[in-house]
């Protein structure tokens, strides 16, 4: 019967869109044990991180553990991904904090309302994005500049830790101006709290070093916990969760002003950009080390979802858990059932173990958040950019001090478009190359050693971006000057396989005045490539190539050999004979150098 079930044609269409029924499908009996192991190690770090992750987003424990379960459950049924946990994340609380506090003005419902209002609109980004198939837009964040992001992130986070470690109040919003008035802050220190702190430190290091594959910061925040309810520290300063409240949430809706949800739009769309690259970095690491593939599009609807389900269950916005996941992958989880467990595990706290959460000391949780936040910091990977690319260290570094210095939205606005600047520098000044030929007949590279000449009088010219209106001029001036560095040019070659990808009509324009100012310095130009659609853009463009100042030519190599000077030039054994090559790793029309 279940064989049956599994092998429907109504199940396999529905695993398109809902990648997590292959589950059902696929899922063998020998997968359980390691599932459940790695959903209790997945439960045991996710617990604590939860609820320090909510008080670094500034509302109740228990929204923490809301903005679990309902979002692991979507994401099992809509993710492609077989290890990928999805939960709260730092980046994203500290994004969310950032937005919020500002507007909320001291008030704790209308923060938490904001907050749920928040996450829904990322998830609606998400979708939208992948309605129309624009994942690849959120990869204006390259890797350099998300690394300077998140490490960032983490050094504010850490610094915002230290109040609660040390147990004073921050005056200051921003890290800069905190940074300014250390002194006057150390001078307020409440060594209980901050000896609570060093406890939950000291064993969680041990835990570490003498059983690595325990749960070290479950085990910490337990000790800290027990300190505290033991010796009733919340009575003598020591500031703790206070009384969680248990069973499901109940749904509210928000009563702010229509204005303040104007002003959650485009720290949404921030948001959405940040959490699906950082989830699509672990997701893509994890799905390369088990031997599978992920769908970018799918990703992004599954976040979607899972933030919208967040926002449903009053949670606050998700995204991909790295250190959840590593663990996930490090206990052996085959499949999403993984998130389905501890998703079950959790509730199941939420309905009849809160009590103790009352006594968690929030300088433990903020040791949590503090060693949570070093894992992202990695400055030894960024001084290694200046290297091996100095444009992407300076762009790593930039966004670090943006983030730093100006704060973290700004931070984010900053590298997203820093991320725009550098796909846009690279389209409208692309590099380019002079074709020539090797001995064995294949077109290749000039420069690419001696063995490759030139054609005599032939200049095959190749732009490697697509032509579009801002870089046509630069196209034409790059061209005039590699043609003004040869001698008797007779004929130029223009690949149109790498650079006319598109019908743009000021591209048009621009190869209709060229080949007229080649044809006064007695130049024929032609255009190599694309030749059905090459005739209709021209066609549509109102570009005559009746008068055969415009050749266009299948490809490369036919262009090469119609050529009578070219013709001319191998009878004289002055050029080898231009050949095509099945080998794809040798340069063919169709291909780039």
């Amino acid at each position: 019967m279940m064989d049956a079930i599994a092998n429907s044609p109504l199940l396999s269409r529905l695993s398109r869109w809902f990648p997590g029924l292959s589950l059902v499908r696929h899922y063998q009996r020998a997968w359980f044990r390691d599932d459940m192991r790695a959903a209790l190690s997945v439960t045991a770090v996710a617990l604590p991180v939860a609820i320090a992750y909510a008080q670094l987003t500034g509302v109740g424990a228990v929204v923490g553990l809301y903005s679990c379960v309902l979002p692991m459950l979507v994401y099992a049924v809509f993710g492609s991904s077989r290890q990928l946990i999805v939960g709260p994340d730092a980046a994203t609380c500290a994004v969310l904090a950032a937005v919020v506090t500002p507007l909320a003005a001291g008030d704790a419902q209308r923060h938490w309302q904001l907050i749920m209002t928040m996450t829904f609109m990322t998830g609606v980004w998400c979708i939208l994005a992948s309605r129309f198939r624009i994942g690849v837009l959120a990869e204006f964040l390259s890797k350099p500049i998300l690394m300077g992001l998140l490490n960032g992130v983490a050094i504010t986070i850490i610094v915002g830790q230290f109040s609660k470690i040390l147990g004073f109040r921050y005056q200051e919003p921003y890290l800069l101006e905190r940074l300014l008035h250390t002194p006057t802050y150390l001078a307020q220190t409440h060594w209980l709290t901050l000896a609570i702190a060093l406890l939950t430190l000291m064993v969680f290091l041990l835990a570490k070093m003498m059983r690595p594959h325990w749960p070290a910061a479950m085990l910490a925040i337990a000790v800290a916990t027990l300190v505290s309810w033991g010796f009733s520290l919340g009575d003598n300063g020591v500031a703790v969760v206070g009384s969680v409240s248990s069973g499901l949430p109940e749904f509210q809706s928000p009563v702010f002003e229509l204005g303040l949800v104007r002003e959650l739009v485009m720290p949404a769309l921030n948001l959405t950009m940040v959490s699906f690259i950082s989830m699509m970095l672990t997701a893509r690491s994890f799905a390369a080390k088990n031997g599978y593939d992920i769908d970018a599009d799918a990703e992004f609807r599954a976040l979607g979802f899972a933030n919208i389900a967040a926002a449903a269950a009053q949670g606050f916005a998700v995204s991909g858990a790295d250190s959840r996941t590593a663990i996930n992958d490090a206990s052996g989880g085959k499949t999403q059932l993984v998130s389905v467990l501890s998703a079950l595990i959790i509730l199941a706290i939420i309905l009849f173990a809160t009590a103790p959460l009352a006594f968690i000391p929030s300088s433990a949780l903020g040791v949590v958040l503090v060693i949570a936040s070093v894992s992202l910091i990695d400055i030894k990977a960024l001084w290694r950019l200046r290297k091996r690319d100095n444009g992407a260290f300076t762009l790593a570094v930039i966004t670090l001090l943006a983030v730093l210095f100006i704060g973290v939205i700004p931070g984010i606005t900053m590298a997203v478009l820093l991320g725009l600047f550098q796909f846009l520098k690279v389209v409208m000044r692309p590099d380019d190359q002079i074709l020539g030929v090797n001995q064995k007949g294949i077109l290749r590279s000039l420069g690419k050693g001696d063995k490759v000449k030139p054609i005599a009088g032939i200049l095959i010219y190749r732009f490697n971006s697509p032509l579009t209106y801002f870089n046509a001029v630069y196209f034409k001036r790059r061209l005039l000057a590699r043609i003004a560095q040869q001698e008797l040019i007779e004929t130029v070659i223009i690949d149109a396989v790498s650079c006319f990808s598109h019908l743009d009509l000021s591209v048009m324009a621009m190869i209709d005045e060229l080949h007229k100012l080649l044809r006064k310095k007695g130049i024929t130009l032609i255009l190599a490539g694309r030749k059905r659609e090459l005739l209709a853009w021209c066609e549509a463009a109102g570009v005559d190539v009746s008068d055969g100042d415009i050749i266009i030519r299948p490809d490369l190599t036919m262009a090469v050999r119609m050529l009578t000077n070219y013709k001319a030039a191998v009878s004289q054994g002055l050029a080898p004979q231009v050949r095509k090559q099945d080998d794809p790793d040798e340069v063919l029309a169709h291909s780039l150098l």
